[in-house]
């Protein structure tokens, strides 16, 4: 595949300038062909991290478009190839006439991903680093910038480099001994220091799979659903929160009869907001079917939004409180009394106290108005500090790719297999077995060992011309 000179247009239709990239072997001379330059010396002839200008002809001698043509050299480029990026004005006909004159002379229409995966082929980069181009790409706010430029920029790939050095140094020690198993009684290694080695190895592989819950929902938004009585100003809240009118707000009770999701960036995170129905009982089946999904939500949410509508009696809150307080374990919940300002009400910002004091280390309470947008700004920033950001501002790994999760439980699997045979003393070549099979899904995750099969799914998602 590598032995094809690729060409693609990199940037998005519209704008004032359009960027094509070539690349592979043949990729300055084809250029050359197409290209004259206005100082007369050839891109054959020019040093390497230089800008030409000049025009690109037809083969009738039009000029096509007036060009600033950009000379990369093996190995130094992005794909590790000989490249040149040709930067046309954003015209989508001057491009497209661009690229058919380049595949005329040769090249090939590149497929989606195929530069960042010559990348990884020619050794530019391990494959974490590559899907982590995909993210940066992706990347819709500053939390998800630094985790995709962190692990990019081989942050991953450090404490895997890590994680297999001390797993060869296991693996020889007790290889060493199958070497010499007609002596029973020798052991190379102190089986002391072989579980120290191993729990080592254990801690850290499980810290990167457990901060996988963390990455995967900064990647994706947080998730937190608004839940309350009917008519309590979910909907309001959802709106205030969101600057738009998202959902429908009336006083009618049970108007939300489904969950109701969007997005919004508070200091650098996407949250997912999901506005649920209100929890009543009822005898309405699609009322009861959204209730239904409000739970569901309030499952899978991070963060729980607890409105309180302070106008109503205590009593009936709390009724309704003792129906989901079951769901709330575990989850960071903000008690948000709602209509403080309505009036002239302004409850303090305490516990109810029909909530049971030993859950309330993750509780938090605010009074707002979701109808005059008081205290809707103190909500914002509330919801931002229940979300540890500063491991990833302390460029400390987090996991946020599905595949990579796999890999990091597969070889967790393995190594505390591991453990448990250094324990109970396993006959060496077993353990060695399951060591190699951690080592195995370690290098799964940079590229080491992972079929063609794989490498053509990862790379069919990215766009063309990355």
């Amino acid at each position: 595949m590598n032995q094809d000179t690729i060409c693609a247009i990199a940037t998005a239709p519209g704008g004032a300038i359009g960027i094509i990239r070539v690349s592979g072997p043949d990729a300055i001379a084809i250029t050359n062909r197409l290209f004259t330059p206005a100082s007369g010396k050839s891109l054959a002839e020019r040093p390497a991290y230089t800008l030409t200008f000049g025009q690109i002809l037809s083969p009738a001698g039009e000029i096509v478009d007036e060009v600033l043509v950009s000379l990369f050299r093996a190995p130094h480029s992005y794909t590790g190839e000989d490249s040149v990026e040709i930067s046309c004005h954003g015209s989508s006909y001057i491009l497209q006439q661009v690229m058919q004159l380049l595949i005329d002379q040769g090249c090939r229409a590149a497929g989606p991903g195929e530069y960042t995966q010559r990348a990884f082929l020619n050794g530019k980069m391990d494959l974490s680093q590559a899907e982590a181009v995909a993210d940066l790409i992706a990347s819709t706010s500053a939390a998800t910038h630094r985790m995709a430029m962190n692990q990019m920029r081989g942050g991953f790939s450090h404490e895997l480099a890590l994680l297999r050095d001390h797993l060869l140094k296991l693996t020889s020690l007790l290889e060493l001994e199958l070497d010499f198993s007609d002596h029973e009684e020798l052991e190379f290694a102190d089986r002391t220091e072989l579980k120290t080695l191993a729990l080592q190895i254990q801690s850290t592989i499980a810290k990167l799979a457990n901060s996988f819950s963390t990455g995967n929902a900064l990647k994706n938004g947080v998730p937190v659903a608004i839940i309350g009585e009917t008519n309590a100003g979910k909907s309001t809240l959802l709106n205030a929160l969101l600057n738009e009118d998202k959902a429908i707000v009336s006083d009618v009770h049970g108007t939300t009869r489904d969950t109701i999701e969007d997005t919004a960036v508070i200091q650098g995170i996407t949250f997912r907001f999901i506005d649920t129905a209100g929890i009543r009982h009822t005898d309405d089946t699609i009322e009861a079917m959204g209730i239904k999904r409000s739970f569901r939500a309030i499952d899978q949410a991070c963060i729980v939004i607890l409105l309180q509508d302070i106008q109503r009696p205590n009593s009936t809150f709390e009724q309704f409180y003792k129906e989901i307080a079951h769901h709330l374990t575990s989850k960071q919940v903000i008690l948000a009394m709602n209509k403080c300002d309505d009036n002239g009400i302004n409850p303090p910002a305490l516990l109810p106290d029909f909530i049971h004091q030993d859950t309330t280390d993750s509780w938090h309470v605010i009074t707002i108005s979701a109808k005059y947008n008081h205290n809707i700004d103190a909500l914002r920033s509330l919801l931002a500090t229940l979300v540890d950001t500063a491991n990833i501002a302390a460029n400390d790994v987090i996991i946020t790719n599905v595949r990579h999760y796999e890999a990091l439980t597969h070889a967790l699997d393995a190594i505390n297999r591991v453990i448990d045979g250094l324990n109970t003393s396993l006959p060496v070549d077993l353990t060695t077995q399951d060591l190699r099979e951690c080592l195995y899904h370690l290098n799964d995750i940079i590229g080491e060992v992972t079929s063609d099969e794989v490498l053509n799914n990862i790379f069919k998602h990215f766009c063309i011309g990355k």
